[in-house]
């Protein structure tokens, strides 16, 4: 492949790109793309394919004939077998079977016959955006990308959508911006020839859930060591987080197998009642090479600390942002240490576990094996009896469920039970948001319950997959932070083959009320200490967001003041400010600021970046305007 560049403009872990067809029209549209450290990756032709910033360890491209091929992401492919995958490629549908197999976390896109096939994880931790951008079709891995180039402004009736607590699936894919389109995870994008005919061609379908525990463990074993293996293999030093809960103690054992020097990152809860750091110092004696950094508790940034001055780039609102301080605040201590990679248990508890939704199938299905279980349930949850009865006997499809959803928008919050053995939890709209938001919002939610069809048929796969994707949108920003801060941050649980291997066990043997994460705990037996593999909770943080909530209110506070959903009338500024001045709400512990905050924060990075963004392609533009092509 022949890339130009002009400087180094990212890290390793922060790889984002645009994808152009072979054409002229597609080569024009490509230079308005170009920003400082672009680099470019073209055709035989010379015109570009990839524009973007990339590090060099981040990709792998291959040409044979005329197909070529790259992998963008964490993937232990080498060009020499990428190139051996090109040349023997006849049709991009073939791909598929590539893209079903790679470890790692990564992007797959390729080139055939003058079209184009661009796909993303079906984790949903690497996505997939295109657009018409001058009458060409640009496929790009963050949707603000493609905003810029169009000229867009974000689309308030998505804002609104966005204001929902939780936001449920379909609405929480769709991109900000109108003109813009968004590949869902489980598809690939393909671009005719003509680089404009374009559509989404399904690639990925979860596993049946048939294994039973002791045949799945195995797998889920290989896959997840497979997936660590895959960010420590070079060696060097990499960081852990080693809260001493079973995800993260897994990691932290895998990672210490392998050729890396491992640092191990410790941060204790304020709560008395935590007993993370009990756990992680048992996980660490059993670790003699690992250097164990437990960071003083009352360093920690609380939830919601420096929401004022977030300025990263994000193509969406992300709740993520309240505990961004939080998650970043360490990666400089492991920068010192020489951490090039800083790899977290964050997935384990998504995939791991799974949800107790299965037990409305395996009610009408195992009837007396589920009555046993729901028992069990009952009284770990503290489910009532009614409740649980009736959560059983609702039977509507998802979209009537959706539907429904959208007449109950300012009702309490439901009872646990429902949301535990239902679609999920109904969203809900709060006191500050207005009747006009309402009345957007409530029309959204009934034209996408039209022709709403759920993640699975089974609504305990589908919560299942809807809890992964709400995860990884979260992930997908906070990793893109990370990098940005100094030291990229990868989440194995979260690969591909990792879900697929836990999804492909049965839920009657993954979700119990009687063993915690038994899955993990089988899979991890001989690897991690039988001692820290009796750990039977985790700790909550409550404490961290309740003091945050009073310590920063002040911040809260001025987020309200000139508030940009206020203008865009989404919000009652008033109510706002007047809940800031009261953190003590009872109401304000279940979270419920979280959606409004993410919206708001996002808002306000976007209008502080713009104009940066659009100095910067003026000015390539008129660079670009100088040359005779890229």
């Amino acid at each position: 492949m022949t890339e130009l560049h002009e400087s180094a403009g990212t890290g390793p872990g922060d790889a984002h790109f645009a994808v152009f067809t072979d054409r002229e029209d597609a080569a024009a549209v490509a230079r308005s793309f170009s920003r400082p450290g672009t680099r470019i990756l073209t055709y035989a032709s010379g015109r570009p394919w990839l524009v973007g910033q990339w590090h060099d360890q981040d990709i792998v491209t291959a040409r044979a004939g005329h197909a070529a091929l790259a992998v963008i992401g964490c993937c232990p492919v080498d060009a020499a077998e990428l190139e051996r995958r090109a040349g023997r490629l006849a049709d991009l549908a073939e791909l598929d079977a590539l893209a079903r197999t790679l470890p790692g976390s990564l992007h797959l896109i390729g080139a055939l016959d003058g079209q184009l096939r661009v796909q993303g994880t079906a984790s949903g931790l690497r996505l997939v955006f295109h657009a018409s951008v001058g009458g060409s079709r640009v496929a790009a891995s963050r949707a603000d990308v493609l905003a810029a180039a169009l000229g867009a402004e974000p689309d308030p009736e998505q804002v609104a959508v966005r204001l929902l607590w939780p936001v449920p699936h379909p609405l929480a894919e769709a991109p900000m911006w109108q003109g813009v389109t968004a590949v869902p995870p489980q598809e690939a994008l393909i671009v005719a020839a003509d680089g404009r005919t374009v559509r989404h061609s399904h690639w990925w379908t979860p596993p049946e859930p048939v294994r039973t525990l002791a045949d799945g463990a195995s797998a889920v074993r290989e896959a997840l060591a497979t997936a660590v293996d895959t960010r420590t293999r070079q060696g060097g030093v990499v960081s852990c987080d080693l809260s001493g809960g079973l995800d993260s103690t897994s990691i932290c054992f895998l990672a210490d197998r392998s050729p890396a020097r491992v640092v191990a990152s410790t941060w204790p809860g304020r709560d008395p009642a935590d007993t993370d750091l009990y756990w992680a110092q048992q996980a660490a004696r059993s670790l003699p090479d690992v250097e164990h950094v437990v960071w003083d508790a009352d360093a920690s940034p609380l939830v919601y600390s420096d929401l004022l001055a977030i300025d990263d780039l994000l193509d969406e609102p992300t709740i993520g942002v309240m505990d961004r301080s939080r998650v970043l605040h360490h990666l400089p201590g492991m920068a010192e240490r020489g951490s090039r990679l800083h790899l977290t248990g964050i997935g384990g508890d998504h995939v791991a576990w799974c949800s107790e939704a299965y037990y409305h199938r395996l009610a009408r299905t195992r009837p007396l094996f589920a009555l046993r279980q729901l028992r069990g349930f009952r009284a770990l949850w503290q489910w009532p009896l009614g409740g649980t009865v009736r959560a059983l006997a609702d039977s509507r499809p998802y979209g009537t469920w959706l539907a429904d959803s959208s007449r109950n928008l300012r009702a309490p919050l439901p009872a646990t039970v429902r949301t535990s053995l239902g679609w999920g939890m109904p969203p809900r709209l709060f006191d500050w948001v207005t009747p006009d938001a309402e009345r957007t919002v409530r029309r959204a939610l009934r034209e996408a319950a039209e022709n709403a069809v759920p993640l699975h048929p089974d609504r305990g796969l589908h919560a299942d997959l809807d809890q992964i994707r709400s995860c990884t949108r979260i992930i997908r920003q906070w990793d893109r932070m990370a990098a940005r801060a100094g030291v990229p941050m990868a989440s194995p649980f979260l690969d591909d083959r990792v879900i697929e291997a836990c999804l492909a066990v049965r839920p009657s043997e993954r979700v119990t009320p009687w063993q915690y994460k038994p899955l993990l705990t089988a899979a991890m037996s001989g690897i991690v200490p039988e001692g820290c593999l009796r750990r039977t909770n985790k700790a909550a943080a409550s404490m961290d967001a309740s003091n945050g909530l009073r310590e920063h209110r002040a911040d809260l506070l001025a987020l309200w003041e000139d508030s940009r959903l206020e203008q865009l009338g989404l919000v009652d500024g008033k109510a706002l400010r007047r809940l800031a001045q009261r953190p003590a709400t009872p109401e304000l512990r279940e979270a419920i600021l979280y959606s409004t905050i993410a919206a708001e924060v996002w808002l306000r990075g976007l209008s502080r970046t713009t104009k940066a963004t659009a100095t910067a392609r003026a000015t390539a533009t008129a660079r670009t305007g100088t040359q005779n092509g890229p």
